[in-house]
């Protein structure tokens, strides 16, 4: 049997059958042993996710796929701790199971040259930490996308990549990766597909907003979105990844430093966590940006305080309802 006819068994069998199909012991093992390298240590936690969340989306991205003669560009919006980054590896294993070629795109991967934050520092004293509307190359992220949606199939794509260890963690651009055209582009990040809104909602904003400063900074994130639109209307689905109470990300952040500090690195303190985490709530509020997002996305993944999988659901205002 051809290539193609065994990878179009699979995901036909996984589709009709589901976990009861004959592929998904054999699929199942291998993402076990995957996870297993990510530091999953309960098998049953991996069952579940796998049922209930991974192979679902892989198989709705497959068949989406198999209608397209392009690209399909997937994104997925989720803070710290959500599991977007464990989301994306097992989406790739899943698909290249099934026969697509993948590739991974992270909104980190988009930061300017370190020089030319540098330079932004400058302009806006504001902006201490990489990570806010502005600090991104949008246009390469659009070059990028561009490349993918090309008709010619024999096209290189040279995928932006960053290092956040050099420069004393302020990160720099590194070498692009050059890979084959993927069929599918996982494109993640914590406000991917976040759009501006209105200014009335800063008029009573939401804690930590206090400050007439905290304010303007807010009213100036919100502005600066308006460069990232032409981004985001490339993406053909999203998926938000969505804490049931957003603080969570807070005491996730912490329970990172605490075990990276554990092994003998350096991290942050607590009260150096609260307001690191606190900037990016100034910048980019959750209430305000995310829940309009968790009413319009393809698909909403809730994230319980333990991290295990809440509701998943289809809201009534996404594009695929």
């Amino acid at each position: 049997m051809k290539d193609e006819e065994v990878y179009l068994e699979r995901l036909e069998g996984l589709v009709s059958q589901g976990t009861e199909s004959q592929y998904f012991a054999d699929l199942s093992l291998q993402v076990k042993e995957k996870c297993q390298t990510l530091g999953f240590k309960e098998q049953d936690i991996i069952t579940t996710k796998l049922a209930r969340l991974w192979l679902p989306v892989a198989l709705k991205l497959a068949k989406a796929r198999r209608t397209l003669d392009r690209t399909l560009i997937q994104g997925i919006l989720g803070g710290q701790g959500t599991g977007k980054s464990t989301l994306c590896i097992i989406l790739n294993l899943i698909l290249n199971y099934l026969g697509f070629s993948t590739a991974n795109l992270s909104i980190d991967d988009l930061y300017l040259t370190h020089s030319e934050r540098q330079k932004l520092k400058q302009q806006d004293p504001r902006l201490i930490w990489r990570g806010p509307p502005g600090t991104h190359d949008v246009d390469l992220g659009l070059q990028v996308i561009e490349q993918c949606l090309s008709g010619n199939s024999a096209t290189q794509i040279l995928m932006p990549r960053f290092d956040k260890s050099v420069f004393h963690g302020d990160g720099d651009r590194t070498e692009p990766e050059a890979i084959p055209k993927p069929d599918i582009l996982l494109f993640e990040g914590w406000f991917v597909g976040v759009k501006p809104i209105s200014a009335d909602y800063f008029d009573h904003p939401p804690d930590p907003i206090h400050t007439p400063e905290d304010k303007q900074f807010a009213l100036d994130n919100n502005d600066r979105l308006k460069a990232y639109l032409p981004l985001w209307n490339k993406l053909d689905r999203l998926i938000v990844l969505y804490p049931e109470d957003y603080r969570l990300s807070k005491q996730w952040r912490k329970e990172a430093e605490h075990k990276m500090i554990a092994t003998g690195k350096t991290g942050m303190s607590d009260a150096q966590i609260d307001r690191f985490v606190e900037y990016f709530w100034k910048a980019l509020h959750p209430e305000l940006f995310i829940d309009p997002l968790t009413k319009s996305a393809d698909l909403v993944v809730e994230i319980k305080s333990d991290r295990s999988l809440g509701r998943i659901y289809q809201p009534v205002n996404s594009s695929t309802s």
